[in-house]
């Protein structure tokens, strides 16, 4: 067994057992079970979504074995908000499913610090090397988008819900 780290996914019900294939395909990474090992970012998560409904955020915690995880699949880790991020988000927002091939990947949210940059280049508004001098400015938080149910099942283990 491999060490486990701990990762937080922020809803407004408990998840004990997450589901790979729910949820939107044009999301960063795809569609997939996300993750952070930012417990502020995923009770920020959490709080949005109570927003949008009648029910309380929930922090749901689990154990991730990793490291086993990306040996055993294909994985794809942005160590920034690089070029290489920037082109994948941008397909990604564009629906051409990058993500396809892929069990694991992890890097930066392309959250509201960023989203507007993305945009801009989307919508034809700002150049490439313009947007990426602007996400050069930002620190990367962090997610895990896990996209293969059985290694999900295999190497996420549930471990118990906070209210916030």
């Amino acid at each position: 067994m491999t060490p486990s780290i701990i990762v937080y996914h922020g809803s407004t019900q408990a998840v004990e057992r997450p589901l790979c294939k729910i949820g939107r395909r044009n999301l960063d990474f795809g569609q997939g079970f996300y993750v952070t090992d930012i417990r502020r970012q995923a009770a920020q998560w959490a709080q949005r979504r109570a927003e949008n409904s009648n029910m309380p955020p929930v922090l749901n915690r689990y154990r991730l074995e990793r490291e086993a995880f990306i040996g055993e699949g294909h994985a794809l880790v942005f160590e920034a908000y690089d070029e290489k991020w920037f082109d994948f988000i941008v397909s990604s927002r564009r629906q051409q499913n990058p993500s396809v091939g892929y069990d694991y990947i992890e890097g930066g949210v392309a959250n509201d610090r960023v989203i507007d940059t993305i945009n801009l280049y989307i919508q034809g508004l700002m150049p490439k090397d313009i947007a990426l001098t602007r996400l050069a400015e930002h620190q990367p938080n962090n997610q895990m988008c896990l996209l293969n149910q059985r290694l999900t099942d295999k190497y996420l283990a549930f471990d118990g819900t906070e209210e916030l």
